[in-house]
């Protein structure tokens, strides 16, 4: 059976990357937001996992950032694992995150890839 995850991510040239790097991975199935308010109105598949940007922007709407997105998941499910994806090494943030439910908090360096695979394989097994 496959396990499912949210990529939630303004960023479509990100959200392509990480679809195409899970979808063809056996056991994972994928769908991905570009706005934490997509994102709240999917609960109810009960993803596995949810990875957000911290940063979530759009055009001429007021839409919800990464940490107002993750206290409205955590008001609807405590226990689903959410890992935080950010362009900033900032421990403020981190904290932050942390603080209101966060499991894990992910840079988007070089090898961001390669970190999530590992943090996905290591929270859902």
């Amino acid at each position: 059976m496959s396990r499912l995850i949210f990529f939630v991510d303004d960023d479509k040239v990100i959200l392509n990357l990480l679809e195409y790097t899970f979808q063809s991975r056996q056991d994972y199935r994928v769908i991905t937001y570009q706005t934490g308010e997509e994102c709240l109105k999917n609960l109810h598949q009960c993803p596995r996992l949810i990875v957000l940007d911290h940063i979530l922007t759009g055009s001429g709407e007021s839409l919800l950032s990464g940490l107002e997105t993750l206290k409205e998941i955590r008001k609807v499910d405590r226990e689903v694992p959410v890992v935080i994806l950010t362009g900033h090494n900032d421990d403020g943030l981190l904290s932050e995150f942390m603080e209101h439910g966060a499991d894990r908090y992910l840079t988007k360096d070089d090898f961001f890839i390669d970190s999530l695979i590992e943090t996905i394989q290591e929270m859902i097994q």
